[in-house]
């Protein structure tokens, strides 16, 4: 069974996940040098980054073909406490991140992932797919601040576009990504063409990463000032890592295991810090690229890892002279494959509420580029608005007995505190009557406000005479009566908590 199992995850796809990788490897070189500058750290640091973290997540992670590496999102984190305390901050900062994150694994921080619903995945994927989209006009701003040719970079976009879409139609024996970036690397090489290129955007480095503990004080002042970045780092990275894992989890139709997923990126942050390298987590663009490449076991990742490594050291000349343009391309091709489509053509047909949802998950992320703001957003309006829905299911019934003496109230659904409003303005506090039964058996009280407002049912029954009995409550509804009816302030319920 184990032999079949490492099979399946490792070896099942050995071609597919080891040019697959290499497209990866090749993409990632000028987004980890980015996100160095974002952060406002040497470009080697996302580099050394990106190649511990692909390669230790490949073993350690939870999602076979996902790539984690340096990132846009956590790099956004990192500037103030480099520019305020410098870089060997950062690196035991990236140490504390990886053992909080293990620590969230272990405490089963995956497990509430399904308080995130469909239409804030689906929210998270096209604001993602925006920035992408987006972020790829930089390198245009900065090749005309250099004097390049961006006639000749749109015309390499197009071309590799062209091969990217049209290439596949005939073959798919090679990623057509890689044969677009193989090709018209040599052509711009062989034509001499004056367009930006990879060397361009920043210093690749020429030798390995080496171990070395961050050169601070290690006292309770330090852990002061790298504690809260860590703890934002942590929970933002997992929060990306859990996000994609579940967009990879449908793009292959497998399952992930997102508790071991958190060890996971703990594990490589950890490490990481000890290598000259910055916090990453998964991302998201880099992984579509190498599911869409065709790669899907651990594999995929572990080569993506290694051959970044290899291009960087071995082939840095080759890689320095690769025309963004290109690079460009496959990121626009992963913008419009990871949008999702769908959710504009069905606009019409959802609720209002979830194309609500949806729509401010995709306006606050791209608005405050920051994934994290945008998800806890819409997860907190898919709260407000699942409760409003539950607060529409109260119903109540009623009886009342021959002698029009007696009146029996039979409540179903859930009371609490977005529902009592229309609880209590379901009885009939004027009318004359004897005795009153509230019915509970269909429906459970889940706080104090729900208990409150029994009590003022109670009382306002009791000031018109009628006599109140409260029967039905389940056993988790009359634990909660017992226990508020008599340490809060007792009121009515005071002789009804025994009932």
């Amino acid at each position: 069974m184990n032999k079949i199992f490492v099979q399946q995850e490792w070896f099942s796809n050995i071609r597919g996940d080891l040019l697959a990788g290499a497209v990866v490897a090749l993409a990632l070189i000028p987004e980890a040098i980015a996100f160095s500058i974002i952060a406002g750290v040497d470009p080697k640091v996302g580099l050394y980054a990106s190649f511990c973290i692909a390669v230790i997540t490949a073993f350690a992670g939870g999602r076979p073909g996902m790539i984690s590496a340096a990132t846009g999102a956590m790099a956004l984190l990192m500037i103030t406490l480099v520019e305020e305390h410098g870089l060997p901050y950062l690196f035991a900062a990236t140490i504390l991140t990886g053992i909080l994150q293990m620590c969230w694994g272990w405490l089963k921080l995956g497990n509430q992932m399904k308080f995130v619903s469909r239409a804030v995945m689906v929210g998270f994927i096209n604001a993602l797919a925006i920035l992408i989209f987006f972020a790829q006009f930089e390198p245009f701003f900065k090749a005309q601040e250099l004097g390049k040719n961006l006639w000749e970079m749109y015309a390499i976009v197009a071309a590799a576009l062209t091969i990217i879409y049209v290439l596949p139609r005939f073959t798919k024996a090679v990623p057509s990504p890689l044969v677009a970036i193989v090709v018209l690397t040599l052509i711009s090489s062989l034509t001499g063409s004056n367009v930006l290129t990879v060397g361009e955007m920043g210093e690749l480095p020429t030798a390995l990463p080496i171990f070395s503990l961050p050169e601070v004080p290690f006292n309770f002042e330090t852990l002061s000032i790298i504690f809260p970045y860590a703890l934002t780092l942590s929970l933002v990275g997992l929060l990306e890592s859990f996000l994609t894992a579940n967009v990879i989890d449908d793009l292959t139709d497998t399952p992930s295991n997102k508790n071991r997923e958190a060890v996971g990126q703990g594990i490589a942050n950890f490490v990481t810090g000890f290598f000259g390298g910055m916090a990453g987590c998964a991302m998201i663009g880099q992984s579509v690229i190498n599911i869409k490449s065709g790669g899907r076991s651990r594999l995929s990742t572990l080569s993506a890892g290694v051959f970044l490594l290899f291009f960087i050291l071995v082939l840095g000349n080759w890689v320095s002279r690769i025309p963004m343009a290109v690079l460009i391309a496959v990121m626009f091709m992963v913008a419009i494959g990871t949008f999702s489509w769908s959710s504009i053509r069905n606009l019409r047909i959802m609720p209002r509420s979830e194309t609500a949802v949806m729509v401010t998950t995709v306006v606050m992320t791209v608005f405050t580029h920051n994934l994290a703001i945008g998800v806890l957003i819409g997860v907190a309006l898919s709260a407000v608005f699942f409760s409003r829905k539950i607060a529409q299911l109260v119903f109540v019934d009623t009886i009342l007995s021959d002698d029009q003496t007696q009146r029996i109230y039979s409540v179903a659904g859930q009371i609490f505190f977005v529902s009592v409003n229309e609880f209590v303005t379901a009885f009939n506090f004027k009318e004359d009557l004897e005795h009153v039964k509230i019915d509970l058996t269909h429906a459970h009280l889940w706080d104090q406000s729900a208990i409150a407002a029994i009590d003022k049912v109670v009382l306002e029954f009791r000031r018109n005479g009628a006599e109140v009995q409260l029967i039905g409550l389940n056993e988790a509804s009359a634990t909660l009566l017992d226990k508020l009816a008599i340490h809060d302030k007792p009121g009515a319920l005071e002789n009804l908590a025994s009932h």
